[in-house]
């Protein structure tokens, strides 16, 4: 649906509608909730998107063929019945990403599903420079180390100076990236052939960066 044709249903939409709002940093710090994607669409129209490829198939010599759907299946009395799942990773580069999951019968269908839950889901990720031999004081990493666990795998987040860049496999890269952080140090355990997994510790990671109180 197109913004033109939006017809908020929450008090929150007919504030963004009406411009009564300070924008999606103030919603958010703020902790309300977001309950319609088009808010998300409305305050911040330059979001990115990047589709998280967690599906696989085997490919030839015994690796694995990288897929942007996951596919499940149940056994029924009429037969196997399959579903498509797809994460979606949005961000707009400069402190806000969000992340979501969801699944359907179609390809496209689950990943539509999934980039409404990543807009309905987005968090502020707090940044700075927490790394002793950088004293720059600006955004480019985190301010402190930070970790999650989600299944068997374990991230664990550190800042770094200045002109490393980004030390992790590609879609952790990704997610980092679109969050506004361009240098830090991931360190992860466990089964981290899970996708799923793995990026949902590292939502949760970046998550908890603004647990502590106070400006550092």
């Amino acid at each position: 649906m197109a913004l033109a044709d939006w017809s908020p249903k929450t008090e929150l939409g007919q504030k963004v509608l009406k411009k009564e709002t300070g924008g999606l940093d103030s919603i958010l710090s703020s902790g309300q909730v977001i309950l319609e994607p088009e808010i998300v669409d409305f305050l911040m129209p330059e979001l990115k998107t990047d589709v998280v490829y967690i599906g696989g198939s085997p490919g030839k010599g015994g690796g694995i063929r990288r897929t942007a759907t996951r596919r499940t299946a149940r056994m029924h009395k009429s037969g196997r019945r399959y579903k498509l799942s797809a994460m979606v990773v949005i961000g707009n580069e400069n402190g806000i990403v969000g992340l979501g999951k969801a699944s359907s019968r179609e390809h496209r269908t689950a990943i539509e599903k999934a980039t409404t839950q990543a807009k309905l889901s987005v968090i502020r990720v707090r940044r700075g420079c927490g790394n002793w031999e950088c004293v720059c004081n600006g955004t480019h990493s985190i301010p402190f180390r930070t970790s999650a666990k989600t299944g068997s795998v374990t991230v664990t987040i550190s800042p770094a100076p200045k002109g490393v860049g980004l030390v992790a496999n590609k879609p952790v890269r990704n997610i980092l990236m679109l969050a506004g952080i361009k240098d830090a140090w991931v360190a992860t355990e466990g089964q981290t052939q899970t996708r799923t997994n793995l990026m949902l510790a590292v939502f949760a990671a970046l998550k908890s960066l603004n647990k502590t109180k106070g400006d550092i």
